[in-house]
């Protein structure tokens, strides 16, 4: 909006000129959301607190860890939404379709979330909205979003599936595209919404994915760039950067205060929306399975709810002692701030070989 405006100064103040460039406004975007959330993060947890707009912790859970985070308000992300939003809306260019169908996830997956938490808070416990009804509104949410991204989009192989390494290995989707599409946005959403269950652990996964896509969301939509690493080039799809310039920012300012011990989380609000937008990044770049690499670590956490469920009830065993995978290694001992940091370290070397597939093939 503020981009938009400055353009029609452009020919009498030659400085505005700067506004032209992806990457100024990518970091302007960065640098936008990253202070709206450190400014209005302190007076938000205040307000939470005093409104009593506690997260309810599961009570089969590890005995400290629900000693620890009792008490703590949650609905962050709705501090990491409105960060983000006003930075796009700010600095991103509202006429193109690729961030409308960002920010249409962001706040539908968003309000979605935000019902969740309101019935948890509202019935003191974390089973929030029924799974029938949660899964069935994100497929509607994604449905939509998806059937309006393809009707508006212009790209000519919009269906095309590309694989990392393989440089001629393309599958046309055809009319599966937009199945498969959802999948992507829900799986991306509840994975990342699985991986927040300790203090800064979804957070600093969804920074990295969200910087990794700010590269190739750029480099995706440069012909010069595209072309020399033999990716497929899409017009428009470099304005994404500054939507991820936006995640980075907000949850970097959420970080601050939801690094351990913290003092809010983001709740369904936040990892519902943050992991919807990821999903949404991934399939208008076209590297829908780069975006499983980059961001393994939501995806183990995934599977290792799906294994778990699965083996119960084949077996009535259970391989992890809890699941999703962290809290398995929470009931083995392990100190949560050790956990939290190797599933960092694991991220970022995930996040190296994501980059890695760029050039290798």
């Amino acid at each position: 909006m503020l981009y938009q405006f400055l353009l029609n100064f452009v020919d009498t103040f030659g400085f505005l000129n700067v506004f032209k460039y992806l990457t100024f406004r990518t970091g302007l975007s960065f640098f936008t959301s990253l202070v709206i959330v450190l400014i209005i993060g302190g007076p938000s947890i205040k307000f939470f607190s005093n409104q009593k707009i506690l997260n309810p912790i599961r009570d089969d859970g590890p005995e400290d860890h629900i000693i620890k985070k009792i008490g703590t308000p949650t609905m962050g992300g709705l501090i990491i939404l409105f960060g983000l939003l006003v930075s796009v809306i700010l600095w991103g260019d509202l006429s193109n379709k690729n961030i409308l169908f960002c920010i249409y996830t962001a706040i539908s997956f968003g309000l979605l979330g935000a019902l969740d938490d309101y019935k948890k808070i509202k019935h003191n416990n974390s089973s929030g909205i029924s799974s029938k009804f949660k899964i069935s509104a994100q497929i509607l949410l994604a449905i939509l979003g998806v059937s309006l991204f393809v009707f508006f989009s212009d790209y000519q192989d919009l269906t095309n599936l590309y694989f990392p390494f393989f440089k001629n290995l393309i599958i046309d989707l055809g009319w599966f595209f937009i199945p498969f599409s959802v999948f992507v946005i829900i799986g991306s959403s509840n994975a990342v919404n699985l991986t927040d269950g300790l203090d800064g652990l979804a957070t600093v996964p969804v920074i990295l994915v969200a910087a990794c896509f700010a590269f190739i969301s750029y480099v995706t939509g440069n012909v010069v760039f595209s072309n020399y690493l033999q990716i497929p080039y899409i017009e428009g799809t470099g304005e994404i950067s500054v939507f991820c310039g936006a995640i980075i920012g907000s949850c970097l300012g959420f970080l601050w205060f939801n690094a351990p011990p913290a003092k809010i989380f983001m709740g369904d609000t936040g990892s519902l929306s943050l992991g919807g937008s990821l999903g949404a990044v991934g399939i208008i770049t076209k590297h829908e399975i780069v975006l499983a690499i980059i961001g393994g670590l939501f995806v183990l956490e995934a599977v290792s709810v799906m294994v778990q469920v699965i083996s119960f009830k084949l077996t009535g065993k259970r391989i992890f002692r809890m699941a999703p995978i962290h809290h398995h290694f929470e009931k083995k001992g392990w100190p949560e701030s050790t956990i939290v940091i190797r599933f960092w370290i694991v991220s970022i070397i995930l996040a190296m070989i994501g980059l890695a597939t760029l050039k290798l093939r």
